[in-house]
């Protein structure tokens, strides 16, 4: 037992001085980690001059509370445990995570276990040492350790590089999640403006087939002509033409919401609702905010930390590899394995090894990591100028698209009292047909057109929350 105490003292204190060497001389290879410089503007342009008035705040990451849609809530919330999509950026995450665990193993020594029992005889005739036969037992049971020391930062570049690379993983997680959420949310509010579409049409079938009904009427009775007769049929199969078309569509993006929170469409549904919610006001903040709530602005950045570290383990191969080895254990021929007297140990080798010659391999290796580098660089600042862009673009647009729903809220109304009046020359023999059929058309062109308005500004307020990253 004081042997096996002694041995175990003599592998500890060979750990302790190699940790000691790796630490006093660790001089790393790898370039000084610094973010990608980017210029960013003190304020979005489009936001300048308009500014949302009454903004809702919602809880931090339900974002779609702002819409105050209960139906809406409720099957954002089922994305989190039913999307695939979802689920496998969390599987590409946990992968992540088990390689940073691989990089940080190298950290430690390597010990291994072994343990060997075998019974052999010798021939009596055997070359070199001649004499009698003889049979007996060999059993040994020990330990070997393999350590590199990580003089020039191999080993440390590597688990940087790893973690960096689980964080952008991270990000990558809640970049899929934003954006299943905001998918789910604009074919919400897209079957929702369809709802109302169909409620429309409805109401247009209706009043035309009245109007096909008194024309019909009006031509048995010799007032109105077949041509009249014909006019109100036409526009009485296209609606109800346009009310399939409107069917079909809503399907499609009844189908699409069942994807998104992980349901076969054979058993979902949603029925149909009157009315369309007003957009909710949508602060834009400051632009340098963006940097911060845009996962895929910081799963970009953390890609540019992991290439910064790539490059610390290309030069590192330009030095040489330095590891430190031990053994210990006992053998015997038969009892009393574990005595002291049956103790060996063995410290080292201590090796270094560098290629001379490689025909420029390693060098290679480490332009290709600087090359890979300013990849991730281009691609972040690409990322960034993105992000803006879709920003701004979405505030313009919901600015404008404010607008233009006063302005064609307007025409829908002169177009609906042109129609009555309209009908209201014709019922007296004033006009013929055809201004009934135009006014007609043109009011319902112009009430469908206000729905596409409504639910653009819906589907824009969506992206616009986003475009900022999602956090309110």
């Amino acid at each position: 037992m004081a042997g096996r105490a002694r041995l175990m003292r003599r592998v500890k204190a060979a750990l302790a001085a190699a940790a000691a060497l790796a630490a006093s001389s660790c001089a790393s290879t790898g370039p000084e980690p610094a973010p990608p410089a980017i210029g960013i503007p003190a304020a979005y342009k489009e936001a300048q001059g308009w500014q949302p008035a009454g903004a809702n705040v919602a809880e931090a990451g339900r974002w779609w509370a702002l819409f105050r849609d209960p139906t809406l809530s409720g099957l954002e919330e089922r994305v989190e445990a039913g999307n695939p999509n979802l689920a496998a950026a969390a599987a590409r995450y946990a992968q992540a995570q088990g390689l940073v665990g691989q990089a940080r193993a190298d950290r430690f020594p390597q010990v291994a276990l072994s343990a060997d029992a075998s019974r052999q005889r010798v021939s009596a005739g055997r070359p070199g040492s001649p004499g009698t036969a003889a049979t007996y037992n060999n059993l040994s049971l020990g330990a070997a350790l393999d350590y590199e020391l990580d003089l020039f930062g191999r080993v440390r570049n590597s688990v940087r590089a790893s973690e960096a690379a689980a964080q952008a993983s991270v990000s990558d997680v809640a970049a899929v999640r934003l954006g299943l959420q905001a998918q789910l949310a604009s074919a919400y509010f897209d079957l929702r403006g369809l709802d109302a579409r169909t409620l429309l049409l409805r109401q247009t079938v209706a009043a035309y087939q009245r109007a096909f009904d008194l024309t019909a009427t009006r031509h048995e009775g010799g007032i109105a002509s077949g041509i009249d007769v014909s006019r109100a049929r036409n526009l009485l199969g296209s609606a109800r033409a346009e009310l399939s078309s409107v069917a079909i569509a809503r399907q499609r993006d009844e189908h699409a919401i069942a994807i998104l929170i992980g349901e076969a469409p054979a058993g979902f549904s949603l029925p149909l609702e009157a009315g369309m919610i007003a957009p909710p006001s949508v602060p834009a903040g400051l632009p340098s905010a963006l940097l911060e709530r845009r996962p895929d602005i910081a799963a970009a950045e953390r890609r540019v930390a992991e290439a910064n570290a790539r490059i610390g383990v290309a030069r590192a191969a330009l030095f040489p590899a330095i590891s430190l080895g031990g053994a210990g254990g006992f053998q015997a021929a038969g009892v009393g394995l574990l005595s002291a007297s049956n103790a060996f140990w063995a410290l080292g080798p201590l090796s270094a090894a560098l290629s001379i010659f490689d025909g420029g391999r390693r060098r290679a290796g480490v332009r290709i990591a600087r090359a890979q580098y300013d990849e991730t660089v281009a691609n972040y600042r690409e990322t960034v100028l993105t992000a803006f862009r879709e920003v701004e673009d979405d505030l313009a647009g919901q600015r404008l698209l404010a607008s233009q729903e006063r302005d064609q809220a307007d025409a829908a109304a002169g177009a609906t009292r042109t129609r009555d009046l309209a009908l209201i020359r014709y019922h007296d023999g004033a006009a013929d047909y055809l201004e009934v059929v135009i006014a007609q058309t043109a009011s319902l062109d112009a009430e469908r057109s206000l729905l596409e308005v409504r639910t653009q500004r819906l589907t824009t307020a969506v992206d616009t929350i986003r475009a900022l990253g999602g956090t309110y």
